[in-house]
């Protein structure tokens, strides 16, 4: 594509994200030239700069600059490869909740949920390769960290999608996670309110605290948390509430203030553990509650523990059996 391209969105593409409707006209993008496209400004939504979390409306123009990639129009995409009868039974075994409209799915930890560099296996593929099976591809509509396990919406409908989209846009999406975090947090239940922005050098994708002359570019963030129990004075098991969703917004935040979530290698939760605590990172997305984009009626869904939290679990003897939050409010 030599000349840029002005794009409008369409009427079922209302409530899509912008990174999401590059992934379904521009296939073959990687998300980091997506994103560098936007840092610069080179891609513009009505005429403004845009996020890759930007929600699109009907009749919205898209401007994409010169690529060296060809547009792929919308349905028609080469088929993906089918699933193999191994994955087929590594899907199924994900999936919690299923209907007409929409799949809730327990997300492994360490499984990326979409694509990028030397990353082959995600749930995104995944998804692509349903596409014949459910006649319409399954679109994500949020994301969780590839080191994250847990409870992971899914829509079948391209119309679906957009509605969980606009849910989550006006958080009217209860999300909770539990983790288990370095120390005891002080007050037991709290607030954090820090604006994060992207943290430059060579550790890869990570987040840091915004300073005051950093805040107009920063994106705010707000976690309540809650302990639930502690081990000691070493180690707290955290349930966390995120009213936003920002990238590694929960690691940062416990780590801002001063208590890392456990197997954490990007923000200092992997340092000096007890050989006893495996290496991974102690943070899933335990339960979700929404209303369904169609009926109305609330879905409530809790994903179990996965086994390296579990077995923490134990260790510390905390019982995740006994505890109820009760409503997700």
């Amino acid at each position: 594509m030599s000349e840029t391209a002005r794009l409008k969105v369409r009427p079922d593409e209302d409530g899509m994200r912008l990174d999401r409707w590059f992934r379904l006209h521009y296939p073959g993008l990687p998300h980091s030239q997506l994103s560098k496209l936007l840092r610069t400004g080179q891609v513009r939504v009505d005429g403004g700069r845009a996020k890759s979390n930007a929600r699109l409306s009907p009749g919205q123009e898209v401007r994409v600059p010169p690529m060296r990639l060809e547009r792929t129009p919308a349905g028609e995409r080469a088929a993906a490869k089918p699933l193999s009868a191994e994955e087929r039974r590594r899907f199924r075994v994900m999936v919690l909740y299923e209907d007409d409209d929409i799949l809730v799915l327990n997300k492994p930890a360490g499984l990326a949920v979409q694509g990028g560099t030397k990353t082959s296996r995600h749930i995104d593929g995944m998804l692509m390769a349903l596409e014949a099976e459910y006649r319409e591809r399954p679109l994500l509509v949020h994301r969780l960290d590839r080191d994250t396990s847990g409870v992971l919406v899914v829509a079948k409908r391209r119309a679906v999608a957009g509605k969980m989209g606009r849910m989550f846009a006006t958080r009217s999406v209860r999300k909770i996670y539990w983790a288990v975090v370095k120390g005891v947090p002080k007050p037991p239940q709290g607030k954090v309110d820090a604006a994060l922005i992207k943290a430059g050098g060579a550790g890869g994708d990570r987040v840091r605290a915004a300073t005051q002359v950093e805040r107009d570019e920063a994106q705010r963030a707000i976690t309540y948390y809650a302990v639930i129990e502690r081990a000691a004075s070493r180690f707290a098991w955290l349930s966390l509430k995120p009213v936003t969703g920002r990238q590694h917004q929960l690691r940062a935040h416990m780590a801002i203030i001063g208590h890392p979530i456990l197997g954490d290698n990007k923000y200092g939760g992997d340092i000096d553990l007890p050989e006893t605590i495996e290496q991974k990172l102690h943070l899933h997305a335990r339960r979700i509650v929404f209303p369904h984009p169609v009926t109305g009626e609330a879905v409530d869904i809790t994903a179990p523990l996965p086994d390296h939290m579990r077995r923490t679990w134990e260790l510390f003897g905390f019982d995740a059996e006994r505890y109820d939050e009760g409503p997700a409010a």
